[in-house]
């Protein structure tokens, strides 16, 4: 056992917030607390659990995780959730280590030897995403997936929609299965359409068709078309997940570990999947850290689907990828359309500190972009 001794977070190009937990003993754990567009507010949610928690055993990590939870009379929401995560991921990762084996030895072994992968293609022509297409199938990756639609107003013209199997058509020509994002962009009047007239071309799955709050919505489309619907990166709990559920209407869940309170709740978001017969593929265009985590307790799922990996993201230009801040960046080597489980101790990845403390000195928060319509008025991102 060892008592927590030193806490620490660095925020990092290109938006992300890793968190560094050391025990008395001089061991470490590293986690990850990203949130896209609010990370001053979870450095401000740290701040004051690190002061809380120090001097407590690092071993005792569902006590710690209860204590974040529990010990606030305020819970939940995607900023606790996150830092929550963070402090999480960090302490799996630091038992692990100090047992000298993958985290994956301490939630029951793994059931699987490798991990289906897919990653994100950018743009909107049909040309533009074809030739990214073949950039992902000429990496190993045997699945992509994309946007369906740019910033879409309530009602609109339904060009659009052709746009989008266009799209879809010329990746999957390339003999590439597809999902296809609607990033909570598109409203009721027209997503209803847009699954319809994708149907006949089978995406993979069609991802958050309609925004979290509109579960009722969501159910009607679940209804009108039989693509998989996979939604839950805005999520951040079991709880939030329980309606989904209930209701029939999620096929893949995609909770993303950095948003949902870690390792921990993770396990627990994928038992209750299983009992619904729903797949559980993990939401991911962060940093290395969230990704390893996620892989480390993919290997112990029975209702596993897929992995989001976020090499090579369109919108990180920052030059820092997941092959950044970590001396092992071979781990990430795609063949086949899957990544090998991790086999190294703790999160299976090794962290360059040197790396992650110069770069974080002057790292600005990333802020969310803005999407206008031509009225001037402001559209989902």
């Amino acid at each position: 056992m060892g008592k927590i001794a030193a806490m620490e977070y660095f925020r990092v190009p290109p938006r992300w917030l890793f968190v560094k937990i050391t025990d008395e003993l001089g061991v470490a754990g590293w986690g990850e607390a990203s949130l896209e567009g609010h990370t001053e507010a979870v450095e401000g949610c740290l701040d004051s659990w690190f002061e809380r928690y120090k001097g407590l055993e690092a071993e005792d990590i569902e006590k710690i995780w209860q204590l974040s939870w529990r010990g606030g009379f305020y819970r939940g929401g995607p900023v606790f959730m996150s830092a929550m995560s963070g402090i999480d991921i960090a302490l799996w990762d630091l038992k692990a280590r100090k047992l000298g084996v993958p985290i994956y030895h301490l939630l029951g072994g793994r059931v699987r030897d490798k991990i289906r992968v897919y990653a994100w293609i950018g743009g909107d022509k049909p040309s533009d995403v074809e030739a990214q297409a073949q950039a992902r199938k000429d990496q190993g990756f045997h699945a992509v997936k994309m946007n369906g639609t740019g910033d879409t107003a309530w009602l609109d013209s339904p060009s659009m929609l052709q746009e989008v199997v266009s799209r879809l058509k010329s990746v999957k020509a390339l003999g590439l299965d597809a999902g296809v994002d609607f990033h909570g962009r598109v409203h009721k009047p027209m997503a209803k359409r847009l699954a319809r007239v994708l149907e006949p071309h089978e995406p993979l799955f069609i991802e958050e068709p309609l925004l979290s709050e509109h579960i009722g919505a969501i159910e009607q489309i679940s209804k009108l078309v039989t693509i998989p619907i996979a939604l839950g990166e805005r999520l951040h709990s079991r709880w939030d997940v329980r309606p989904f559920l209930e209701s029939g209407c999620v096929d893949i869940l995609q909770p993303d570990i950095c948003h949902i309170g870690g390792i921990s709740e993770m396990r627990r978001i994928a038992a209750m999947c299983e009992v619904y017969d729903v797949g559980v593929a993990p939401h991911c265009p962060l940093g290395p850290i969230a990704l390893a985590a996620n892989v480390q307790v993919n290997a112990t799922l029975a209702n596993f689907a897929i992995q989001e990996m976020g090499i090579g993201m369109h919108y990180n230009n920052t030059g820092q990828d997941i092959t950044s801040y970590i001396t092992n960046p071979e781990v990430w080597k795609v063949r086949d359309g899957h990544v090998d489980v991790l086999s190294g101790p703790g999160l299976g990845i090794e962290i360059n500190e040197a790396e992650v403390r110069q770069l974080s000195v002057g790292t600005k928060a990333w802020q969310t972009p803005e999407l206008r319509g031509p009225c001037g008025e402001l559209r989902e991102w």
